[in-house]
């Protein structure tokens, strides 16, 4: 007999099977013995009702219904999220993690491969070191940037200029703007800014619907710079005196750049004026070199929260750092 169910009764199904064989199965059996019934069980609903209730799937389900106990949590997920994305998330160790590529796989409606591509990309881990720049004070919202940002499907070669790297933004803008998140939308290229008969060019300005403000972008192709601040100053007092609109928030700029100085961007205290800063990488480093390198900043943004909770006493929000290997997808 084959069940036939629509997607979001099929996951709470699954997690409805996983609850009772966690719960009353198996409360309390040692560890062998407890996995000789789920293979036994998993045999006999396998030979029932099909290749879904498998070992492997059996056990997913056990650990989806003791990961997350209440039925609450599980039915908005349910209702959006196919059984296959919750097997990409099930590796994830952090609940801030699962519920963070949960809830942007049902904003952006991603499907399960661009959810796992998200995952192994380390799109949590990147939003959380941008998120370490901001202090208590920060006019730029948590939760919107990433640092670095991963530009490696624009095929840049070496020695690429600016001008390079905008076209070839605005040739896979549909890229960047998934890179970047959910809610932008583009505005400008090379917007125009006139002041004292002079002209002044931002060259990226897009909109974030969310949060209701424009959101400026200065590329350049070398190592951050003090003085690039000053230059994304001017283009946000020129935006908030000329292009905010009513309702709006005010505008808030990000300078991307090839290489950064994160204690340097710290000192500057840059997220006050509504300024964040953050490295792109144009080419990717074999998996486990770029695990490594997004492992090391993650360590050096810690050690940056831990040192400002010494100097002032406290921060906006404590930002839950873990690092992990990915586990391999058994369907994958």
């Amino acid at each position: 007999m084959a069940l036939f169910c629509s997607v979001a009764e099929n996951v709470l199904m699954f997690w409805e099977v996983g609850k009772y064989i966690g719960s009353i199965l198996l409360g309390g059996e040692r560890a062998g013995y407890g996995k000789q019934i789920v293979v036994t069980l998993a045999q006999q609903l396998q030979s029932k009702y099909g290749t879904s209730f498998d070992y492997s799937n059996v056990t997913r389900m056990i650990k989806f219904a003791t990961r997350f106990p209440e039925i609450e949590i599980v039915v908005p997920l349910a209702q959006q999220l196919s059984w296959s994305h919750f097997i990409a998330l099930l590796p994830l160790k952090s609940d801030e993690a699962f519920m963070f590529y949960a809830n942007d796989a049902m904003a952006r409606r991603l499907g399960k491969r661009e959810l796992r591509k998200q995952i192994s990309r380390k799109a949590y881990e990147r939003r959380e070191i941008a998120n370490s720049q901001l202090t208590e004070v920060s006019t730029v919202p948590f939760n919107v940037f990433k640092d670095p940002y991963l530009l490696d499907v624009f095929g840049l070669r070496e020695n690429f200029l600016e001008a390079d790297l905008e076209k070839a933004v605005l040739a896979e803008l549909e890229a960047f703007i998934l890179e970047f998140g959910n809610g932008f939308s583009f505005v400008a290229r090379q917007k125009r800014m006139t002041m004292d008969g002079e002209d002044y060019r931002l060259d990226l300005l897009f909109y974030h619907r969310i949060l209701k403000r424009l959101v400026a972008i200065d590329l350049k192709i070398g190592r951050f710079k003090p003085a690039y601040s000053g230059q994304m100053r001017f283009y946000l007092k020129w935006l908030t005196r000329y292009e905010m609109q009513e309702g709006e928030n005010p505008p808030i700029g990000i300078i991307l750049c090839a290489g950064t100085s994160r204690e340097k961007i710290e000192l500057m205290e840059l997220d006050k004026e509504g300024i964040a800063v953050a490295e792109y990488w144009t080419q990717l480093p074999p998996k486990k070199e770029f695990e490594r390198k997004i492992g090391e900043i993650f360590e050096e943004a810690r050690e940056r929260l831990e040192r400002r909770k010494h100097l002032t006493g406290s921060v906006k929000r404590d930002v839950d750092f873990f690092y992990e290997p990915k586990e391999e997808d058994e369907d994958e």
